[in-house]
């Protein structure tokens, strides 16, 4: 009856054969590291997949959910709910590999009750004395949270793996793979649904609407349009959606970015730049080097293969056409998290390997002039995969 009600309800579960791979993955590196427990803990759905990663469940809304992973038994929840134990959510249908469920009113905009999840989880382990507890990701949870645990689970070693788990979940299987390369063509359908809304006198916020509409009537759960548009002569940047309000002109220059994952909650990205009317020399010369630069990574990634030295090949490349180099993150994984590991930039330890999906987006930033492509490959063992994006490397004329 489980099975069948999470098939009935949920757009797109994970096979429990991929969950139990996750699983044991997990488990000989605990088993390694002698680590007891592992607590994984999000609050979000772009930059927040471990949770989802262990589970098939996400945290959705900045409503923070957390899982006890142990090395013996199955996982404990803790998420954002009733505080009455019969009330707590999510439905035991939706959660394999959970033997316990547990909710509580925890809100993070509430400063009394922004902890009320870590007081459950330490009231769960506070028999377990010197157990070896790896926080998965310590520094992206709250000050509060850790306080909390590391407080009330004073026997406790804290111990960190989190290199461990990142490396397992950034190589992919077989079947994320092909969730991935889904979500790849949705993103097809997004970008051509907005240039589909593109003409004079449309604001920039309606354009990003439109992808957002055909995003979410595909099935995607959280979905990031940025859209840009400038006269011939001025670069591009991009800003944040309460800033889109601009109306797009004849002859404008529209940039725009897809972010935005699938049923499945994986990600990718795609970017591209229309023009309406005739293509500016200028940004038509800035859009063959940051096409030259996207494939001077790709030719560098392949198993083995250092992010840090790939992106000092590309910031020499750029300066070598004097434009500014990387500054910020323009290539990484991707998977649950919109960014995962390895990223491009300085302080990378993960090297690239087999099977990971890498999203390769450079920019060549001039005075009068900005392009920039953002697409994703899979690695292969010698190299990486043709896009797994279809819409052209180009600038269209609308």
């Amino acid at each position: 009856m489980t099975n069948e009600t999470l098939r009935e309800k949920v757009l797109a579960p994970i096979s429990t054969s991929e969950l139990e791979r996750r699983w044991t993955a997990v488990r000989d590196r605990m088993k390694e590291h002698k680590v007891d427990f592992v607590i994984a803990h999000n609050h979000n759905d772009y930059l927040g997949g471990y949770v989802k990663w262990f589970t098939d469940e996400p945290s959705m809304h900045c409503y923070p959910i957390s899982a006890i992973f142990p090395l013996h038994d199955e996982m404990t929840t803790v998420c954002h709910g009733s505080s009455d134990p019969r009330l707590a959510g999510p439905p035991e249908w939706a959660m394999r590999g959970v033997k316990k469920r547990l909710s509580a009113p925890v809100m993070h905009s509430l400063n009394y009750a922004a902890t009320l999840d870590a007081e459950l989880l330490a009231a769960e382990l506070k028999n377990y004395k010197n157990a070896r507890i790896c926080l998965v990701n310590e520094a992206a949870m709250t000050a509060g949270f850790v306080k909390t645990l590391r407080e009330q689970l004073s026997s406790a070693k804290f111990v960190d793996i989190t290199d461990d788990i990142d490396e397992i979940k950034a190589i992919k299987s077989d079947e994320e793979i092909v969730r991935i390369k889904e979500n790849a063509l949705l993103h097809d359908e997004a970008l051509r649904a907005c240039f589909e809304a593109i003409e004079p006198g449309v604001r920039e916020f309606e354009v990003a609407a439109a992808g957002r509409n055909r995003s979410m009537m595909l099935g995607s759960e959280q979905h990031i349009v940025f859209v840009a548009s400038a006269p011939p002569g001025t670069p591009l940047p991009f800003n944040m959606p309460h800033a889109m309000n601009k109306r797009i002109n004849k002859g404008d220059q529209v940039g725009i970015l897809v972010e935005v994952n699938d049923a499945s909650g994986y990600y990718t990205h795609l970017s591209r730049i229309a023009c309406l009317g005739d293509i500016p020399d200028e940004l038509q010369a800035h859009h063959e080097i940051a096409l030259e630069a996207q494939k001077l990574s790709l030719d560098m990634i392949k198993p083995g293969a250092d992010p840090v030295e790939i992106l000092r090949t590309n910031n020499e490349y750029l300066e070598s056409r004097n434009l500014p180099g990387e500054t910020r993150v323009y290539a990484h994984g991707q998977g649950y998290d919109m960014v995962e590991r390895p990223s491009f930039q300085p302080g990378e330890t993960m090297k690239i390997a087999a099977n990971m999906n890498i999203a390769v987006h450079p920019a060549a930033n001039g005075k009068r002039a900005s392009a920039i492509l953002t697409d994703n490959y899979i690695v292969t063992e010698t190299g990486v995969s043709e896009c797994i994006h279809k819409t052209p490397k180009k600038i269209f004329s609308l």
